[in-house]
């Protein structure tokens, strides 16, 4: 027998338990079902918020940040306008963990860089090169994307990184990019181009600091590495 929402006490209800507690107190199906609102006449809103989950339970939530509105609506009880609001809600997360604070983001370790760039190139289904650019006390300039490639590989040219760099008088450079397979062990290819960018950065006196290359919730450090000295 289908429980509904409506049945429950009202203090197991999500939306009072939101109300009362507060929003981390709640288990994910719970969120889901506060922005799905309600279910189906044979299928409370727990139940679709759970069926979502069961779902794309390979990769968590994560899953659903490149998910289509119409591969969502394949789900029992999930329209477009309720595939719409759940989307919305999950780019919005993202934008909130993408927005730089408002002092400067300094960056003293690899640990500081990854955390930097982990949600803005995470969940990306392409490889992205980036740089950060530091200015002489490591603080965050920008973070500006130099290529887009395609599932496995980008295309990185000295002569796009260090334009960027001297236009916005950077002091020096951390390569970033991420690996769309989750896996971040460099690859030969991503060690020569660093050396070929270090290279480069010494004639122009732009120092490269480090090389993070993002997985899925976790990073290499070319630093760490011993590879760049």
């Amino acid at each position: 027998m289908t429980i509904m929402v409506k049945d429950l006490p009202d203090e197991e209800r999500p939306r009072e338990k939101l109300l009362t507690f507060g929003a981390q107190y709640l288990s994910n199906t719970e969120l889901l079902a506060i922005l799905l609102h309600s279910g189906t006449r044979h299928k409370s809103v727990l139940e679709v918020a759970q069926e979502i989950l069961s779902t794309y339970k390979s990769d968590g939530l994560a899953s659903i940040v490149n998910v289509p509105p119409s591969e969502l609506t394949r789900i029992n009880g999930l329209g477009p306008a309720k595939a719409a609001t759940l989307l919305a809600a999950v780019e919005l997360g993202l934008r909130i963990a993408k927005k730089p604070a408002n002092n400067r983001y300094v960056i003293k370790t690899p640990d500081d860089a990854a955390n930097y760039a982990m949600p803005r190139l995470r969940y990306e289904k392409r490889e992205h090169f980036a740089i950060l650019l530091l200015d002489t006390k490591n603080q965050v300039i920008t973070f500006s994307d130099i290529s887009i490639g395609s599932l496995n590989a980008s295309i990185v040219h000295p002569r796009e990184v260090f334009r960027c760099a001297i236009a916005h008088c950077a002091s020096s450079i951390i390569l970033v990019h991420n690996h769309p397979s989750g896996d971040p062990a460099p690859s030969t290819e991503d060690i020569n181009v660093t050396f070929r960018l270090i290279k480069s950065g010494k004639i122009l006196d732009i120092e490269i600091l480090d090389h993070i290359i993002i997985g899925d919730n976790k990073y290499t450090s070319l630093k760490q590495q011993g590879m760049i000295k």
